[in-house]
């Protein structure tokens, strides 16, 4: 899939050898990333209105394509991304609650005209909203056959529309003016230095986000591990996602260590190491956690993964002037 292919040309794309880290960094990941959320996007609207039945070949792929371009760039929460909560727009996990649900059923019960004004839907809470609501009507099995089709339909295309739009807001933005304000510090950013704090902060979420919520929620406790937890489960995506975050934060790693030799090792050796226990793991869903030996395998996949937190905390992050105390979820 042109997604995968993307992801994957990141992996093997050599940054830190580049003169400019910043501007290798947006030329080669981050605008090629939001250009391409934007297009599979535009596909995934197209694929709606032309076919909005959940079983669609056509529409599940299209579902697919978008929700990797997401999950490749799901990690820079900054900037446009952040901008009138877009990134919950577009993925609103975890649902601790299970509001997801409950919001669908209530809004195909009502059959509300707002389905069809995509200024209106847009207004709508943000778990009736992107990639995880639609996943809900296209595998689950309680809300796929909720209410009428016809109204299945016109949410599943709302939805796809609400996603185009908010993909192109965030990629127009990006392209129109935040890029350059990286570019050139003094307004937003008053240093190059302060812009690598910032891009340092995208690599260390990223990895936190993927030990801690992806791995960490399913994997529970020993005695209480918690399958259900996994992210999109219902499509069976759970490691897929895990996968396309390592591949998306392993070039931001070699960028970002620059011309540190021993560094850049350091981090294609980690990555490397974790993208092959993920490639043997096996278990799409996670569903083996419950297993004592298939959960010493995702065990030690997390444990890798914050290995290379390790040395994006103790290495990276002094060699950027970040504080040693920097949290990557503490925001500014």
């Amino acid at each position: 899939m042109r997604s995968i292919a993307f992801a994957l040309s990141l992996t093997l794309a050599p940054l830190h050898a580049q003169a400019d880290m910043i501007d290798d960094i947006l030329n080669q990941q981050i605008l090629p990333g939001m250009d391409e959320l934007a297009f599979t996007s535009d596909l995934l609207a197209e694929a709606a209105k032309s076919d909005c039945h959940p079983d669609s070949g056509s529409l599940r792929g299209a579902y697919s394509d978008a929700f990797d371009a997401w999950i490749s760039v799901s990690h820079l929460r900054f900037g446009p991304t952040e901008t009138n909560n877009r990134a919950f727009a577009l993925a609103f996990w975890p649902d601790s609650r299970s509001k997801i649900p409950k919001v669908l059923a209530k809004i195909i019960q009502d059959d509300a005209p707002e389905l069809d004004q995509p200024s209106q839907f847009a207004t709508y809470s943000i778990a009736a909203r992107g990639f995880h609501a639609m996943e809900f009507l296209l595998y689950d099995g309680g809300i796929s056959l909720a209410g009428s089709p016809d109204t299945r339909c016109r949410l599943i295309r709302a939805i796809a529309t609400d996603i185009n739009n908010t993909s192109h807001a965030i990629n127009f933005e990006w392209q129109d003016s935040y890029a350059a304000q990286l570019r050139t510090p003094g307004d937003r950013y008053q240093t190059e230095a302060e812009v690598k704090q910032e891009l340092y902060k995208a690599l260390n979420t990223g990895l936190q986000v993927t030990a801690d919520m992806r791995l960490g929620r399913p994997l529970g406790t020993f005695d209480h591990p918690r399958p259900k937890r996994a992210e999109a489960r219902r499509s069976g995506r759970s490691l897929h996602h895990v996968t396309l975050s390592l591949q998306a934060l392993q070039p931001l790693a070699l960028a970002l260590s620059g011309d540190d030799a021993e560094l850049v090792e350091e981090f294609e050796n980690g990555f490397s190491k974790a993208l092959n226990t993920a490639a043997q793991l096996d278990d799409p869903v996670f569903a083996g956690v419950a297993d004592p030996s298939s959960r010493f395998r995702v065990e030690s996949l997390q444990q890798q993964i914050n290995d290379l937190r390790t040395i994006a905390d103790t290495k990276l992050g002094p060699s950027l002037g970040v504080d040693p105390g920097f949290n990557s979820l503490d925001g500014d």
